[in-house]
């Protein structure tokens, strides 16, 4: 890393806190303040979903500390890590709160980030690369593409009890939004096929799993809305992992460019002479 770089970049003060995101995955989507961050640091408090390569970059004799969030596994409680920021930063120590992914997008940096206020505690938000466009984007599948869909919509597949969010309007998204990435959707990607084909949705729409995104562990899994359930089980694909539903799945045949450097043929038009234009007027 050029050191000059690095000296501009402001540095973490003792007592402050800073809340970034790792990316999805690759150390090499870490921003330089967070990679900056990570090499002055005195604790890192980090989540599960941090890869362990993102973390080799801290300092020596950097405390780590563990405070991953599993569904279904034992759990620290949210109000326990926002008070134990609290307390590593009155002690004068420079922390980093590392996440996976983006802070602000379903990784609940903003509670933390109110928690720090409610107790005088300065903090820094660092963003990061959330995985339901970086960790798509290694797949091979943009979010966005011209002549398919000018509109996307980001949800998370359940609440804090565990259960399918009951206010998440299904029927207004499946008509709404051309394409539709969830976030924690695949323990409950039955029900949530079953709202969104009953509001209308094709069973036949392409969606796509992927897990472990942007690590060498990645596993892509293309699928369609109905058999969605059945096809993830049959694969033995398990989280963390982000689904996309929508026309722009087709699009990793053309796309896929990790596939491509192991060999993989792209095709350049994966929709043939019907391009689908389902937004447009």
């Amino acid at each position: 890393m050029n050191d000059g770089i690095f000296a501009s970049l402001p540095a973490i003060e003792p007592g402050h806190v800073w809340l970034a995101g790792a990316g999805p995955g690759d150390p090499g989507l870490l921003t330089l303040l967070a990679a900056k961050a990570l090499s002055e640091a005195d604790v890192v408090v980090h989540d599960a979903l941090v890869n362990a390569d993102c973390l080799k970059l801290a300092r020596a004799g950097v405390l780590l500390e563990y405070a991953g969030k599993r569904g279904g596994k034992p759990s620290a409680k949210q109000r326990d890590i926002s008070l134990r920021l609290v307390e590593l930063a009155r002690a004068g120590h420079r922390v980093l709160r590392l996440k996976g992914g983006d802070p602000f997008v379903f990784g609940r940096g903003g509670e933390e980030a109110l928690t720090l206020v409610e107790h005088h505690v300065p903090f820094r938000i660092v963003p990061g690369i959330t995985a339901g466009i970086g960790g798509l984007a290694y797949a091979g599948i943009p979010v966005t593409h011209r002549e398919i869909n000018h509109a996307v919509t980001f949800l998370t597949g359940h609440d804090s009890s565990g259960l399918v969010p009951d206010r998440i309007e299904w029927a207004a998204i499946a008509r709404g939004s051309p394409v539709i990435v969830m976030y924690m959707a695949m323990k409950h990607i039955g029900a949530i096929s079953a709202q969104l084909i009953a509001a209308g949705r094709s069973a036949s729409e392409p969606l796509a799993f992927v897990c472990n995104a942007a690590t060498p562990e990645q596993r892509v899994l293309e699928s369609t809305l109905g058999t969605a359930e059945i096809d993830a089980v049959d694969a033995d694909i398990e989280p963390p992992a982000i689904v996309v539903l929508g026309e722009v799945v087709r699009l990793r045949g053309s796309l896929d460019w990790l596939g491509a450097l192991s060999g993989r043929s792209l095709v350049a038009d994966p929709f043939g002479a019907d391009v689908l234009r389902k937004d447009r007027a």
